[in-house]
């Protein structure tokens, strides 16, 4: 008799991807962990430090080709069926489910209020919130947070480092693509025995993507298809946010996609 195929289920093809992404993380580390350092009166003057840019371009070309045939109209498609306010409650999951890893960064960075603020967020939104769907949060004054190891790592006076794209997940710098690499073991969520979300965090995270990906449709198209070139366009608006997220920047160097020119560059 001829052996039935084994069957794969849902989780394993999500534990294989997480496996696979934890892999390329640690490969990229392994890259950007080499002596490419910025010369400081260059850092000082603005310029980019891209010393991997051949590179980065090739990544770029590739994660281009995934969105347009694969992304973009996926995410065109979900936010068509969708309704907006459904499309709003799965963003707002996948953010309720980042909390418990923003508050371990928080306590990283040495700010016990955020970390406190990051809790609260979690408990509230968790029990009457319905889960995460809601935002009851908010509606009780507590601010939203965000936060990542990358900005643990700059908290602890890390340097930027080269820019980097990865694949699929797009630009990051040599110091935020290490806090990518460790964000996927620090939240406490995962480390549960008889997890009842195993796994459930990246469903969220690529559903919040494609809804993301869906409502800014034309600015993110223009970004990618209108730019005369669309890779030094994205980094420059990466490097320029990110910096002003980490406080290193002042508002009026902060690039604003959504008022961007992107009729060249």
């Amino acid at each position: 008799m001829t052996a039935a195929p084994e069957q794969i289920s849902t989780t394993d093809v999500v534990f294989s991807t997480k496996t696979a992404v934890r892999a390329g993380a640690v490969a990229l580390l392994c890259l950007t962990s080499a002596c490419a350092t910025q010369n400081p009166e260059a850092r000082a003057a603005g310029e980019i430090f891209d010393p991997y840019e051949n590179t980065n371009r090739g990544i770029h070309k590739f994660n281009v080709a995934v969105d347009r045939y694969a992304f973009r109209p996926a995410s065109k498609g979900y936010v068509a069926i969708v309704p907006p306010d459904m499309v709003t409650a799965f963003s707002n999951f996948a953010e309720n489910l980042s909390m418990p890893g923003n508050a371990v960064n928080y306590l990283l960075q040495g700010d016990l209020k955020m970390a406190g603020t990051a809790t609260a967020r979690f408990m509230i939104n968790t029990v009457l919130g319905v889960g995460g769907f809601g935002d009851a949060a908010s509606d009780f004054g507590v601010a939203e947070t965000r936060t990542d190891f990358g900005e643990t790592l700059h908290a602890w006076g890390a340097g930027e480092g080269a820019y980097v794209e990865l694949p699929l997940l797009g630009p990051s710098t040599s110091r935020d693509a290490v806090g990518t690499l460790v964000d996927f073991f620090t939240n406490p969520i995962g480390a549960l025995e008889n997890n009842p979300v195993e796994n459930i965090d990246i469903y969220a995270e690529v559903v919040d993507r494609l809804g993301q990906r869906g409502t800014y449709s034309d600015t993110v198209d223009s970004i990618l298809y209108d730019s005369a070139d669309s890779y030094a366009q994205g980094r420059l608006i990466y490097l320029q946010n990110r910096r002003f997220e980490l406080g290193q920047e002042d508002a009026t160097s902060e690039v604003d996609p959504f008022e961007l020119d992107t009729g060249g560059f």
